[in-house]
């Protein structure tokens, strides 16, 4: 897996516009720090996207896993919440 390049908030504030385009033209994201701490990233909407599409696919495995195989006496909103807490 390739390094992503990782700047400051300070940094990404000074050249926003060539971070955004960073993300948009060459697909390379960018980790934002803040205090050395990461908490952001600049990718690019397709990748997003992709990875909204990738959470939904997942989601909707886990629940028709369950739904597959019920455990008598847990309640369809627990594992809803489960499965929406698991994150993977």
């Amino acid at each position: 897996m390739t390094q992503m390049p990782m700047e400051s908030i300070r940094d990404v504030r000074a050249h926003l516009a060539e971070v955004v385009e960073r993300a948009d033209r060459d697909d390379t994201p960018t980790v934002i720090t803040r205090r050395g701490r990461q908490v952001a990233a600049v990718v690019s909407i397709e990748v997003l996207r992709k990875y909204q599409e990738w959470e939904e696919r997942e989601i909707n495995r886990l629940i028709d896993e369950r739904m597959a195989n019920p455990v008598v006496g847990i309640p369809i909103e627990d594992v809803m919440r489960e499965t929406l807490e698991r994150g993977e």
